[in-house]
């Protein structure tokens, strides 16, 4: 595993424990942004090869063995009293591993349509904030015979690249850990107090460097030359429900890849290009012609995944991006677009909107705004996943779903997971606010398919990323993450 990057000083400026794992500034923000009706719940679907017989006892058991390696998935997030800094992470004395992992059968007839709704079911089953916030339900009777495994954490146990790195250890190929005491001591009030105030210390003289880098937040988040402005009113912003609904959306990566490049594009560029280009496509229907659309899209400060150091070190980055009708015209300038905004400290608005919105949160007034933001008009997050086929309990892995949530006002997000030479685009939505989410998902697959046919008439076809590699080697992620 290569070493991780030194934090950068608007992170580091904040002040960690070096003693015990308390939760960051980002972890916090992650938290307070937790007001919506839908919890802020992340994870995956992994989709296991049919062929024999599957044990899902063992597998489950099988779990059970291998989170030793991942001590954040036995912790518990507690609140020290008044004075005593952030929250700890600390080893749950009562952890029960069968309030964490189960089984569900899929409703017939067990076809992807019925998988994605029993994840979406998961996905929005708020997890118990007294134990370790993460669940892994196998889910039986699919078509076929194959089984599922929907996996589920809250966002602030760990960001896309955490999780990552979590399913790294839970899949095989990784070695088995060895002996972990457990449960650690907790800190006493008295070492937490005296922890606290040595990062207040630390903060402090950290000051210099913060201000020095505000500069790097105000370009992420796009104001270094007032580009900061509202969003048109769409019928994509509006306050979001309880439910959601799940569509995917797949294509090729090295014809995405070949496609992208040939544009001077990334395919990250050409995900976005696809997004934003489905999204004009329903807008239409829907009688809405605009002319561009906002997008969020998560940049992370991490250099590698680990599941030894997980948390969030991600900030956020608005892009306005062009709804040009001619796909190959739109992913050009979406791709200068995003030239234009890259950032030397990657994730560094976290530093800002963590305390501003922790501010709001502890008045009360944060869902109200974020319920009526024009800001942004969608999420995208975009990760590189494993180039090699993984497996579980030796049966093959044959495909990784990312699931994420949507909040506020914004009722269309889009995860994106590459993985064993294909793209995954799960589109959620609310379903009461959105019920013509499979017509954006043909929009979605019909963008794919165009970007894929072009990149199949490029020359040679490049594989995206590097030589295929277990989970554990996940590369850098910065501005939504396939910078390739």
């Amino acid at each position: 595993m290569p070493a991780l990057p030194t934090p950068s000083p608007l992170i580091a400026a904040a002040g960690s424990s070096e003693r015990w794992d308390r939760a960051s500034p980002v972890d916090l923000m992650q938290l307070a942004s937790d007001v919506g009706p839908a919890p802020m719940q992340v994870g995956a679907v992994l989709l296991l090869r049919p062929g024999r017989e599957f044990d899902v006892p063992a597998a489950q058991r099988l779990i059970g063995e291998r989170i030793a390696a991942v001590p954040r998935l036995r912790q518990r997030l507690v609140r020290p009293p008044l004075g005593c800094g952030r929250p700890v992470w600390v080893d749950d004395a009562r952890f029960d591993l069968r309030h964490h992992v189960g089984s569900v059968r899929c409703p017939a007839p067990g076809d992807p349509a019925a998988l994605l709704e029993v994840a979406a079911a998961v996905l929005t089953r708020r997890l118990n904030p007294s134990r370790p916030l993460w669940a892994a339900t196998f889910v039986t009777d699919l078509a076929g015979g194959a089984v599922a495994v929907v996996v589920v954490f809250h966002h602030v146990l760990a960001d896309g690249i955490g999780g990552l790195a979590v399913l790294a250890h839970l899949v095989d190929g990784m070695p088995a850990a060895g002996p972990v005491p457990f449960p650690g001591a907790a800190p006493s009030s008295v070492e937490l107090a005296v922890d606290a105030w040595r990062g207040r210390w630390r903060a402090a003289t950290g000051l210099p460097a913060l201000v020095r880098r505000l500069r790097h937040t105000l370009i992420e988040l796009g104001a270094g030359a007032g580009r900061v402005r509202r969003v048109p009113r769409t019928s994509l912003n509006r306050p979001t429900g309880p439910r959601r609904r799940l569509a995917l959306a797949r294509a090729d990566l090295a014809a995405v890849h070949a496609a992208a490049h040939a544009r001077g594009a990334t395919v990250n560029d050409a995900v976005l290009s696809a997004v934003v280009g489905a999204l004009h496509t329903l807008l239409a229907c829907r009688g809405e012609h605009i002319g561009s659309l906002v997008v969020s899209v998560p940049v992370s400060s991490r250099a590698a995944a680990s599941a030894t150091r997980l948390g969030n070190h991600t900030g956020v980055m608005p892009v306005a991006l062009p709804t040009t009708v001619d796909p190959g015209q739109r992913l050009a300038a979406v791709a200068a677009v995003t030239r234009a905004r890259k950032n030397s400290v990657a994730g560094a608005s976290a530093a800002l909107l963590g305390p501003v919105l922790r501010l709001l949160a502890a008045v009360g007034v944060l869902r109200r705004l974020i319920d009526r933001q024009r800001l942004v008009n969608t999420f995208v997050t975009n990760l590189r996943g494993p180039t090699g086929r993984l497996s579980l309990c030796g049966v093959t892995v044959d495909e990784i779903i990312p699931i994420t949530t949507t909040t506020g006002n914004v009722t269309v997000a889009f995860a994106v997971l590459s993985y064993a030479g294909a793209l995954a685009i799960t589109i959620v939505v609310d379903p009461d606010r959105c019920p013509d989410v499979p017509a954006l998902a043909r929009a979605v697959q019909a963008e794919l398919d165009t970007l894929a046919a072009a990149g199949r008439q490029q020359p040679c076809l490049d594989r995206d990323g590097p030589a295929p590699s277990a989970m554990r080697r996940t590369p850098a992620v910065r501005s939504g993450c396939h910078n390739a």
